[in-house]
């Protein structure tokens, strides 16, 4: 007699947000009563969820292959987070990075520092169709100057990411401005197209906000004479040449040659440790434990040491952590149900047109938040409403458009999300601090919304769509009937 396989049950709304309900009182507590960080709370919610699924019927090797499904999706981003670690180390052992802290304070002032910072970061991830590495080079460069004239940090985190977003987010180069359009079913530059009606006003309105701060905001670093003294100092640790600002632009042109990330990321470390031997004469035996322990100086300027003692493959650990636990827990509630189970009962607000578009951006965020990852806010949204978007006669490209205005923009406010803790690894700012500056990521999704609701961009299959509702009830959700349908 052949045993029955019993197959679990189905979550209830109520196991669904039984975890997720759990890991936001969690890191709350954690964080903001003890001042914990995210790991811990992050890994007693993974418990929550386990439990929950096992009670389901769910088998503890089912869950065990969520976990490390989830895991996988972020292999590569922890390679590249590793070698970006090296790259930090060995471009501030080679002078690299101090060169270009040393130029950047000759040409930028601290009242125009914030929109220039959001404008050059726009071009170097245009260029490069990745944020994660504009991140790890210019943006390294635009910290360390923005410290040296005084500017807030996380200001200066805002306007990076701001600008990286934007640049990610338009290139065609980029990895999840491809994704969108393929998994929602649009054309890849009728998605691009689409996006500049949301991303182009936002990030106006993000380099204004930054433009009249640079008029209010301030530090010591406003004074000539300390700017002055820092450069000083870097001329006395490093040799400073223009000839080293070669080397980040040949990792920027291997990027816009579609070198993959991981082999560019790698050459530009091997030219740092080249640079450090060559040029600045660190011994061999240092300039690789550079790679690993990071660059380390003491000297008698806080400002210097602050922007000298980072990188290698030991700081950037934390995150790979935060990123194992978190993916964890994301993978539990992706194979055990409960995300679908919330999609499905989202859908049952989005009676209009608006709201389908409100709906769409809350699973984006939800997915960045409770997901961990970047692409999980891509890929469900837009798998769970391509048939409800095509049933109302939307086109395609609004589905695309709406998953990157709120899953690839709001991913790097999340800390334990993917990108949230890439940038803090790289810029040694955390989200919780940056995210109030990073005004181009909290602008998009709220335009999404509000073209939804207006219907301005919104474009149907047909003429017939244009006369559904524009934040009433949708008219398009039952085709029309033809003249000879009368029985």
């Amino acid at each position: 007699m052949k045993e029955q396989r019993q197959e679990p049950k189905k979550p209830t709304l109520l196991h669904a947000l039984i975890p997720i309900l759990f890991m936001i009182a969690a890191l709350f507590i954690g964080i903001a009563r003890y001042g914990a960080d995210p790991h811990i709370p992050l890994f007693l919610s993974s418990f929550v969820a386990a439990i929950v699924a096992l009670s389901l019927g769910y088998k503890w090797k089912t869950l065990e292959e969520g976990m490390i499904r989830g895991i996988s999706l972020a292999l590569q981003a922890v390679i590249i987070l590793v070698i970006i670690g090296t790259i930090i180390g060995s471009w501030l052992a080679g002078g690299i990075v101090p060169t270009m802290i040393f130029y950047g304070l000759d040409i930028l002032s601290p009242t125009y520092f914030l929109f220039a910072a959001c404008m050059i970061s726009c071009l170097v991830a245009v260029a490069s169709g990745n944020a994660w590495t504009a991140a790890g080079t210019i943006g390294i460069a635009l910290m360390g100057i923005g410290e040296g004239l005084g500017v807030n940090i996380a200001m200066v985190a805002g306007a990076v990411i701001s600008g990286i977003y934007f640049g990610d987010k338009v290139s065609p180069l980029s990895e999840t401005t491809n994704l969108a359009p393929g998994v929602a079913g649009a054309e890849l530059f009728e998605h691009i197209k689409h996006m500049l009606f949301t991303t182009v006003p936002a990030l106006v309105i993000a380099l204004s906000i930054y433009l009249v701060m640079g008029f209010w905001v301030s530090g010591d670093g406003n004074s000539i004479s300390q700017v002055a003294q820092l450069q000083n100092n870097l001329n006395q640790q490093f040799l400073i040449t223009p000839w080293l600002l070669i080397v980040p632009g040949i990792i920027i042109a291997m990027m816009i040659m579609k070198i993959p990330a991981i082999p560019a990321l790698s050459i530009g470390s091997l030219m740092g440790i080249f640079c450090s031997i060559v040029v600045q004469g660190v011994p061999v035996g240092d300039s690789i434990a550079a790679l690993f322990y990071g660059y380390s100086a003491d000297t008698s300027n806080e400002i210097l040491n602050n922007l000298l003692n980072n990188g290698g493959i030991e700081a950037m650990m934390y995150t790979v952590s935060l990123l194992v636990i978190a993916l964890s827990f994301g993978g539990i509630l992706e194979i055990a149900g409960f995300f679908t189970v919330i999609v499905e009962s989202l859908m049952k607000l989005a009676k209009s047109t608006g709201s389908l578009i409100s709906t769409t951006v809350m699973t984006s965020v939800t997915a960045n938040v409770v997901g961990c990852e970047q692409y999980l806010s891509i890929i469900i949204p837009a798998r769970m409403y391509a048939g409800e978007y095509k049933k109302r006669r939307l086109k395609m490209k609004n589905l695309s458009r709406t998953v990157e205005d709120a899953g690839t923009m709001t991913s790097p406010l999340v800390p334990w999300n993917t990108c949230g803790a890439f940038m803090f690894a790289t810029l040694g700012v955390s989200a919780f601090t940056y995210a109030p500056y990073a005004f181009l990521p909290l602008l998009s999704p709220l335009m999404a919304i509000l073209y939804g609701y207006t219907g301005f961009t919104i474009e149907y299959e047909d003429d017939l769509g244009a006369e559904t509702d524009l934040g009433t009830e949708a008219k398009s959700e039952k085709p029309p009937k033809k003249q000879k349908d009368v029985l």
